[in-house]
């Protein structure tokens, strides 16, 4: 019989704020405020979603506005990270970075720094209840303008002691030049955190080395379509620079067309660190333990696999030293469990 994933201790490094929503939460929201909700996101059943074409990512972009919309004061902010964290114990999970674009929530929260910090004192509380570390990646978006993202970059820096780790871009890749956001990059380097960037997801290969190129990323939001480019695969693994794989949510938006698809396997063989991430469980129907399961069933990675894995969520987090070496610890006495 093999080992229980969920048991398995990891790092989960690719979590978007909204899309951590657990569906019931949704609906009782929505109820609550009077919002309408497409069938979509009330079957019960993960949306049918293909984010390949305008179209698609376009409708991948308004359901996770209509849930967003039912974020409408501190207590609903306070809800949503401690059920998320919740979940992620309930995976495995011993430290989440969660990522959030405040701008998103500022209109109803009073403003964008009580946004930011409202979401902060939520992770605070969240993380003493449930017992799991807790920080934040501040995201900018790419549809933007890049001064928005510095902006955003600028309060990331300011909110670094309150645990803010990192700064990120999201939303559509194949729109905006990483270039353009080279200097709020920069302002978030300067002041000590983590450059990690969505790339090779939606766009390929080059949209990764323009991460690296341009905004100097630490950490690689997806990453995946690098297996296209061999020596883009060597320059990842030699500068140690991780990718936050999300299989799930890589075939939900038609990136891949089945999880065997996926290229796990090429990433890992050559020897590019991986964190495995759940992205948005909302809209794709998993969280984290289910993306190690898949690795399991879909590419036959052992349990030896599977926990070097996690090792590699643990190493590419910006966890503290004796949390790293407590979660390393755990994986080492998963592996000695009976199989």
């Amino acid at each position: 019989m093999a080992r229980d994933l969920t048991l398995l201790p990891k790092a989960h490094l690719h979590l978007h704020f909204t899309g951590s929503m657990r569906p019931s939460t949704l609906l009782e929201l929505a109820g609550k405020y009077g919002v309408h909700l497409p069938e979509a996101l009330t079957s019960g059943e993960p949306p049918k979603l293909r984010a390949t074409d305008e179209r698609g990512w376009f409708r991948f972009q308004r359901l996770y506005d209509i849930a967003r919309s039912v974020l409408r004061s501190p207590e609903d902010i306070r809800r949503l990270v401690r059920e998320s964290a919740e979940e992620d114990v309930r995976a495995g999970s011993g430290w989440l970075e969660i990522q959030v674009d405040p701008t998103s929530y500022a209109p109803r929260l009073g403003g964008l720094i009580p946004a930011l910090e409202i979401i902060l004192d939520a992770v605070e509380s969240a993380s003493r209840e449930t017992g799991l570390g807790i920080a934040v990646v501040v995201a900018a978006n790419r549809t933007k303008h890049p001064l928005d993202a510095r902006t955003l970059a600028r309060l990331a820096v300011r909110h670094a002691d309150r645990g803010v780790v990192g700064f990120g871009l999201s939303n559509d890749e194949r729109r905006g030049l990483a270039r353009d956001f080279d200097r709020a990059f920069a302002i978030a380097r300067e002041g000590g955190l983590l450059a990690a960037p969505h790339g090779g997801e939606l766009s390929g290969a080059h949209s990764v080395r323009d991460c690296l190129d341009d905004l100097h990323a630490g950490r690689i939001g997806h990453g995946v379509r690098a297996a296209e480019d061999p020596a883009l695969l060597a320059r990842l693994a030699d500068a140690g620079v991780t990718c936050e794989v999300c299989p799930a949510s890589n075939v939900a938006l038609g990136v891949y067309d089945k999880p065997e698809d996926v290229p796990l396997r090429t990433l890992f063989a050559a020897g590019v660190p991986m964190a495995l991430g759940a992205d948005d469980p909302l809209l794709f129907g998993s969280r984290l333990a289910a993306q190690y399961q898949l690795a399991r069933d879909a590419h036959g990675f052992t349990d030896e696999e599977l926990a070097e894995l996690a090792r590699q969520s643990v190493r590419g987090s910006r966890a503290p030293e004796q949390v790293r070496r407590s979660l390393l610890a755990g994986i080492d006495d998963w592996l000695a469990l009976p199989a």
